[in-house]
């Protein structure tokens, strides 16, 4: 019997049942993993053996009649920017190839709480900065929908481990979009929480007042009860929430009458696919169908939200990777001084768009420039953030395209960094302005490759997202297909 095709929901029925052991379940989906790896490439570290142990730990549990959490037993893998303690966490970048943090992070020692099996650590673009997992230091990720094709990034790893059926939950982070985009790519669902909703303690920092952990599951309900597990409080990180946490998986219930769903005119504009539109046009007029007012909008400042968000970004980033100069933190290449080690050690060991966005994030801090370009890019933010307040005051979600394409062929966009970076644009400016929102499936391109569905949220709205989301879900059968690894060409 194939299990790593089902998703967590039923898997923990199976489990509760025992009709499944925990065992049976982490083999089936490790037998998966080693069988389509080498092709999808999804992860950086494999924890194997901690699996299999973690899930006869299990096994003897449910003997002994204790009642399970919804994701004992069940494995999944977590990006490898969160931290592990004793498993290696490299960001994908060889400055950290060798760190194994001493410590959990907050979200991981939730999972280990609820007794779910970590497979591993998954690849992403290095330091989470990229758009398509190809900027990994160790190697690409490819999309199981179609190998010769980008999963999404940066959480790439993460969505074409769910997607192959390599893991059948994943944590990914998402800075402008890399929870989301790769979601899209590879026909899962991922979510991005509200700023604060989720501890970003133990996560390696990129841009702090953007980054947030989220889910990527196979299917809505999933997502629901991962949002459960890691959302809440955490005093070790000062910008989490305080706001108690609901029970997410209140809000799966099919109803949408009434919804008051705006439609941005912004982001249906020249540069959209034609398949991705059509796609997007479709799932808005089923939500018609089923009740909800659909509401043309304007979010009048989205076209300034990449150059703020790439100027936002960087700045914070390269005062994030201070650090890593192979004195006081990460590997190191030796020189005769400490100016040369410094040189050596941060010239060889970041990658190239590393490197681009430490040196855009210095120039727009610098002196002569942080009033014209940063203090700027933060009037801009908040013009952004305006627009969404504003509109917000007359529907109660937004939904748009996640991306502006279907996944593109490796090695197409990775050398022209600003084709690169106009992928975000749909993503990006709910991190701009700390709003939730969730991708989800809503057809495919004349290739058979995935898109997706992007729905907006208040900040804290995530029940309101989940549930608009689960009621198309559920009248579409997008959720229940599975990528078949390879694909057709493109």
């Amino acid at each position: 019997m194939k299990l790593y095709d089902k998703p967590a929901h039923v898997l923990h029925d199976m489990l509760r049942e025992k009709k499944i052991s925990a065992v049976e379940l982490t083999k089936d989906v490790l037998e998966r993993l080693e069988a389509v790896e080498d092709e999808v490439g999804a992860y950086l570290t494999v924890t194997r053996e901690a699996a299999l142990e973690q899930a006869e730990a299990v096994d003897k549990k449910i003997a002994g009649g204790e009642e399970l959490s919804f994701f004992t037993g069940i494995p999944g893998a977590l990006k490898d920017n969160i931290c592990t303690q004793g498993v290696k966490t490299t960001c994908a970048s060889k400055i950290l190839e060798n760190f194994v943090p001493p410590y959990d992070a907050t979200v991981t020692q939730k999972l280990r709480e609820e007794d779910a099996p970590l497979l591993g650590k998954t690849n992403l673009d290095e330091f989470a900065m990229g758009g398509s997992t190809e900027n990994s230091a160790f190697h690409p990720t490819r999309n199981p929908w179609n190998t010769a094709c980008v999963p999404g990034g940066s959480s790439g790893g993460s969505a074409a481990a769910v997607a192959a059926g390599t893991a059948i939950w994943a944590l990914g982070s998402d800075t402008g979009g890399s929870i989301r985009q790769p979601a899209s790519f590879c026909g899962v669902v991922g979510l991005k929480p509200t700023y604060g909703r989720v501890s970003r303690y133990g996560l390696v920092a990129y841009a702090s007042s953007l980054d947030q952990i989220g889910p990527v599951t196979r299917d809505v309900t999933d997502s629901a009860q991962l949002l459960n597990v890691v959302a809440g409080h955490d005093p070790l990180d000062s910008t989490s929430t305080a706001l108690a946490v609901p029970d997410y998986t209140r809000a799966l219930r099919e109803d949408v009458k009434g919804l008051k769903i705006g439609i941005p005119k912004e982001f249906f504009v020249a540069g959209l696919d034609a398949d991705v539109e059509k796609a997007v046009r479709e799932a808005i007029d089923a939500f018609r169908a089923m009740g909800a007012e659909i509401i043309d909008i304007s979010l009048p400042h989205t076209d300034y939200a990449i150059a703020a968000y790439y100027l936002i970004a960087p700045a914070e980033a390269a005062t994030n990777l201070e650090r890593y100069d192979g004195i006081s933190y990460g590997a190191r290449v030796y020189g005769a001084d400490v100016v040369e080690l410094m040189t050596n050690t941060r010239s060889q060991k970041f990658g190239r768009e590393v490197k681009r966005r430490i040196m855009i994030g210095n120039y727009a801090l610098s002196a002569g420039y942080y009033d014209a370009y940063y203090l700027k890019a933060l009037k801009v933010r908040t013009l952004i953030q305006e627009d969404y307040t504003n509109a917000f005051q007359n529907v109660d979600v937004m939904m748009t395209p996640t991306a502006p394409t279907p996944a593109y062929k490796i090695g197409e966009l990775i050398r022209d960094p600003l084709k690169m970076y106009l992928q975000d644009i749909y993503t990006v400016p709910l991190n701009l302005a700390g709003l939730p929102g969730i991708s989800l499936p809503c057809g495919y391109s004349r290739q058979h490759m995935p898109i997706g569905l992007q729905i907006i949220g208040k900040p804290l709205a995530e029940e309101t997202i989940l549930r608009a989301a689960y009621t198309y879900e559920q009248s579409q059968n997008f959720h229940n297909e599975m990528a078949e690894i390879g694909g057709a060409d493109v």
